[in-house]
């Protein structure tokens, strides 16, 4: 078709205006949201498509119009070409506009925060349907125009809402951190945990939005007293571990002085127990700094190792002449023991027994382990001349000779006495004395066998 030749001017009549988003493409997809509590449940609608042949048309001269409500509404005068081009023109305006429109739809429901702005561009936009240059269904625009400034109000007061609880939320947290320092500060804690705490509630406060100066600013003073609380009780209990470390090395430089003292010495037991109350002290004496209390520690413990392995050589040397001694006395026990035969030579066992005692004493000690087992087996060797010389001695002992005697007298006298019994007819008391002889002899039997088994 050909172009027809544009008429120098245009007529008079509205004249469209830039507006905010002219230029953006009229093509933009439709925004796909979900609802959100926040915007009371607000969705954008979908995209409006829009075909300006059904919304107006271009007049032979050149007047352009829109199809209203309330009929057709002259919009403007198209002589830059086609009837087609003007429609598409008028209808890229009204794209345009649609643009405008769901550019708001969508901020609201991102945004419902900025609900009055939006509301008031919205409305904005709502007035200047009555003018607007453009073809398309502006009866849908300003129905959804005015459903986009109705949510907005919902969504302002449910944004005011949401600001409110967010209010409430960050001034409970910040209390509940507030009283948590406050805690840490009037307590007795571990330091490094609990200035790590604070520290990290610091990090957690500078988060919390949202409360006003007045109030915020009550709150950070309860925080700052509770975390300055904590930082002088903290100061002080290091001061005091301060002059605890200085008092414990002045204490612990004395100790290692008298150790250095103690370590020559070779009284080995009672420097011993001097060791060992010297450890007792220096575990009381607290903790001096740790460069300095490492070096006193060796320095202690130099001295004492100095001690304990000058008396362990000399134990270990001693112990090598205990065994040296206890070999020799078992040599003493094996030799003499064939020659001390008391039941063959009482005096000559006695004799060999006094030899072997004095050598057994010559050689000395044995080790603390085998002590009683040398003092069992010379015992052995003494116990059986010790009974021999015994058994002798009874053997020869003239009251028990005597005893026996007296009661082989006793027999006699009894039997003469029976006889004489038997004699006169008296048979009963004889019997009697016989039992009284017999009972005498089993005694006199039994004092004689002692004898010579002695």
């Amino acid at each position: 078709m050909t172009t027809p030749t544009p008429k120098p001017a245009p007529r008079p009549g509205p004249r469209p205006g830039p507006r905010p988003g002219a230029g953006v493409s009229a093509k933009k997809p439709a925004v796909a949201a979900s609802p959100q509590a926040s915007t009371g449940g607000f969705v954008a609608p979908a995209h409006i498509v829009n075909n300006p042949a059904d919304w107006g048309r271009v007049a032979e001269n050149g007047d352009v119009f829109v199809t209203t409500a309330d009929g057709e509404r002259l919009i403007g005068s198209w002589q830059a070409g086609t009837a087609a081009e003007g429609l598409a023109h008028y209808g890229t305006r009204f794209d345009d506009l649609v643009t405008e429109l769901e550019l708001l739809e969508t901020r609201l429901q991102q945004h419902p925060e900025e609900s009055v702005n939006i509301s008031k561009q919205a409305q904005d936009l709502k007035e200047s349907l009555p003018t607007a240059t453009v073809i398309g269904d502006l009866a849908t625009v300003d129905k959804r125009l005015a459903e986009l400034i109705s949510a907005a109000e919902a969504a302002g007061v449910a944004a005011k809402q949401a600001k409110a609880k967010q209010r409430e939320d960050a001034i409970a947290r910040k209390e509940a951190l507030a009283t948590e320092a406050e805690e840490i500060g009037e307590s007795s804690v571990e330091w490094k945990v609990a200035g790590d705490r604070l520290r990290d509630i610091l990090e957690e406060w500078k988060g919390i939005r949202g409360i006003d100066r007045k109030t915020d600013d009550a709150l950070w003073k309860r925080y700052s007293r509770a975390r300055d609380a904590f930082n002088r009780r903290r100061g002080s209990h290091f001061a005091e571990l301060d002059r605890g470390r200085a008092a414990a090395k002045k204490a612990k430089e004395a100790l290692v002085a008298r150790a250095e003292e103690l370590k020559v010495s070779t009284d080995w037991a009672e420097t011993a127990r001097a060791f060992r109350d010297l450890m007792t002290e220096w575990k009381a004496a607290g903790r001096a700094p740790r460069e300095v209390d490492d070096k006193l520690w060796d320095a202690f413990k130099a001295a004492q190792d100095f001690f304990f392995s000058a008396r362990n050589a000399e134990h270990d040397e001693r112990e090598k002449e205990f065994q040296e001694n206890a070999a020799a006395k078992q040599e003493l026990l094996d030799t003499y023991d064939s020659q001390i035969t008391p039941e063959k030579d009482l005096d000559g066992a006695r004799a060999k027994l006094r030899e072997l005692q004095e050598k057994w004493e010559e050689i000395g000690f044995v080790p603390k382990n085998r002590v009683r087992e040398f003092e069992d087996k010379i015992a052995a060797l003494e116990h059986r001349v010790t009974e021999a010389a015994d058994a002798e001695w009874r053997r020869t002992d003239p009251a028990a000779q005597a005893r026996a005697a007296q009661f082989i007298a006793k027999v006699e006298d009894f039997n003469a006495q029976a006889e004489a019994a038997e004699k006169a007819g008296k048979a009963d008391k004889a019997a009697k004395l016989r039992e009284q002889a017999a009972q005498w002899q089993e005694w006199a039997d039994a004092a004689m066998n002692a004898v010579e088994d002695l």
